[in-house]
């Protein structure tokens, strides 16, 4: 991979990095940037979800006025989302090259759409469920899930149940969203990194460009309202998913 290649990387992760950890909308910017770049499609994939593992210290530290006081809720729960994700990697290993480009788009686009959808997610959830064991375990399972095979608009996923089971308040549901995706993505890393290559000259530049934007998302997502990047990402997202399914029907 050539340097400027390398250097677009990292301004990507930087980029994906806040308004991941600001919304949950990281592989949406991501994933793309690595296929601008010349990485295949499942190579893109397993690269961006290796990258992602660097989200998780620089959100954690950006959110510990959050995450004040939720420390044992976060250790109770965080072994779901990491053996949903390690199992959902297992299941992308296992599917053919082939296979991958054909369903990508539609979880790209599915992505989106839950993004455009936040508010209504977010409005339903009204408090109602807060507390609620069984509504966040059928949430977590399958989208860890999802998060270990692809990703994208998985933190937006997980950001709505936040909110529906755990926090009213979207800074602090963020921060817990930030750790439980973080802690989902490294079990997918290990499994991923045990069992196929990894494109590392793609994830050193994306995943230091990651951390650096990590620190910053949190601070945004306090103080910027989310409508801007929601729709702005979100229809790239569609755009994309339709580029995509051109490409590779």
């Amino acid at each position: 991979m050539s340097w400027p290649d390398q250097l677009f990387l990292l301004g990507a992760g930087v980029v994906a990095g806040i308004v991941g950890t600001a919304g949950g909308i990281t592989s949406l910017v991501s994933f793309p940037a690595l296929l601008m770049a010349g990485v295949p499609i499942l190579a893109a994939n397993l690269a961006n979800l290796v990258s992602l593992v660097l989200c998780l210290p620089g959100a954690g530290l950006a959110s510990r006025p959050e995450l004040a006081g939720r420390g044992r809720w976060l250790f109770r729960w965080a072994w779901l989302p990491a053996l949903g994700s390690a199992t959902g990697s297992v299941l992308l290993v296992s599917t053919s090259s082939g296979a991958f480009e054909r369903v990508v788009p539609f979880l790209v686009v599915a992505g989106s759409l839950v993004l455009l959808a936040q508010p209504r997610l977010d409005a339903r959830a009204g408090g109602r469920g807060q507390g609620s064991t069984p509504a966040l375990v059928s949430g977590l399972v399958p989208v860890s899930l999802y998060n270990g095979y692809f990703g994208a608009g998985a933190g937006v996923m997980t950001l709505a149940l936040m909110l529906f089971t755990a926090d009213p308040q979207l800074p602090r549901a963020n921060a817990l969203k930030n750790v439980l995706v973080g802690v989902a993505t490294l079990a997918s890393a290990v499994v991923l990194v045990s069992l196929r290559g990894i494109d590392w000259h793609a994830v050193v530049p994306l995943g230091i460009g990651m951390f650096a934007g990590s620190t910053i998302g949190p601070r945004v997502a306090r103080r910027v309202p989310a409508d801007v990047l929601r729709w702005v990402v979100g229809l790239f997202g569609v755009g994309f998913a339709v580029q995509l399914f051109i490409s590779y029907r």
